[in-house]
């Protein structure tokens, strides 16, 4: 009797240890009342995920999290630069905006010090959709054709100008169609207005294509093309070789060799606290299950999943909570410190450069900067990225 008592008391101890521990872990997440995020546009899988987080930090920590689609890059960004927004669900834009480069290499901006929480990489590619209707099966059959590119937008037209590198055509191979936004540049491959448009497969408006009249194709990049991939990477470093088995048109049983790079990227500025992004992270390792399956690609934001050694730095508060997921090793702390080496690099150069009395005009003054960037990445024996 005796024995029992003491094993049920034990027992009970032991409950009310974990009890104190889970209350323990859960005071280390400390989110703000209220939070915006920004992401691509309404139905996109960027916001579909980044509303299924926002719905798991209101269900497990009362935080309200607006979410504020923007159709290109330098709109998702801006509220961050502002102090009006905290995190943004960005593409590969997150490293145009990181190096200065394209439409970050305007006045108004220049390299941005922007660092990773975390990203995924699911059972989706990312490429260039076809309309069905145009009989194209391969990249190469989209020379004279008419492809989208979003204004503002240097990471939409980089990936696609990436996507057609593989077919071994340049955007003067075809038809250019610009549209303001990432959404129209879809409604307009549906109204007929463009041929092809740079999407995530598992993207609403691909699958609004899909059932379409005009349907959508996801024309392959075989992983045994040597060549061709090695095209694609010489303008977006980024992608790498990845087989979808989801998506518009896409299935396990259907899979297609395409590319990917991880998306999205929840990413924040630099500046912003430690002890917050932390508790951003963490919020999203703890409630993982809470929304792993409320968004297609969301699966992909697992701790364990996140992609290693990327080209754009994580934040420190996010590696705290990385580490005490047992998802961070010293390989990973000495690439990442690289990384803000390069970021502090670029910073300077893009200092010095306007002290420089650069010129007014705004294609001298991007040329200019180019320039300048590419001096001082080579002084600092760092790769350019962009040498051409």
């Amino acid at each position: 009797m005796i024995h029992r008592i003491i094993a049920l008391a034990s027992a009970a101890l032991a409950s009310a240890s974990l009890l104190a521990l889970s209350a323990a872990r859960a005071e280390d997440v400390k989110l703000p009342p209220t939070m915006t995020f920004t992401a691509y546009d309404t139905g996109t899988a960027g916001f579909n995920i980044a509303v299924a987080v926002g719905k798991m930090m209101k269900d497990k920590y009362g935080t309200d999290v607006r979410v504020l689609p923007a159709g290109n890059d330098v709109a998702r960004l801006a509220p961050l630069r502002a102090g009006r927004a905290v995190v943004s669900a960005m593409g590969s834009g997150t490293y145009f905006a990181q190096e200065g480069v394209f439409e970050f290499g305007a006045k108004e901006w220049g390299p941005q010090p922007l660092q990773l929480v975390l990203s995924s990489v699911d059972c989706n590619a990312a490429s260039l959709g076809v309309a069905r209707d145009t009989g194209v099966t391969e990249i190469k059959q989209l020379k004279g054709k008419r492809v989208g590119f979003v204004v503002g937008s240097p990471a939409l037209n980089q990936n696609s100008l990436a996507i057609l590198a593989f077919g071994d055509l340049k955007q003067s191979d075809v038809k250019a169609v610009e549209f303001s936004s990432y959404g129209a540049m879809w409604k307009g491959l549906i109204n007929n207005d463009t041929d092809a448009a740079f999407a995530t497969t598992i993207t609403g408006p691909a699958k609004e294509a899909e059932t379409s009249p005009r349907g959508i194709i996801w024309p392959p990049l075989p992983h045994n093309d040597k060549a061709g991939w090695e095209r694609v990477q010489k303008v977006g470093s980024f992608f790498f070789r990845h087989m979808a088995t989801c998506g518009a048109g896409i299935s396990k049983d259907k899979p297609i060799e395409l590319g990917n790079y991880p998306y999205p990227i929840f990413m924040v500025y630099g500046t912003v606290p430690a002890d917050q992004v932390y508790s951003i992270t963490k919020s999203m390792i703890v409630g993982y299950d809470a929304y792993k399956d409320a968004a297609a690609g969301a699966g992909g934001l697992a701790a364990e999943r996140q992609t290693k050694n990327w080209v754009v730095p994580v934040h420190p508060g996010a590696v705290k909570a990385l580490k005490e997921a047992g998802q961070w090793s010293d390989a990973q702390e000495a690439h990442n410190n690289a990384l803000f080496k390069r970021q502090a690099v670029l910073t300077a150069a893009w200092a010095d450069y306007g002290k420089s009395s650069p010129p007014s005009d705004d294609k001298a003054f991007l040329d200019g900067w180019m320039k300048a960037r590419a001096t001082a990445l080579q002084k600092a024996n760092m790769p350019n990225g962009f040498d051409e």
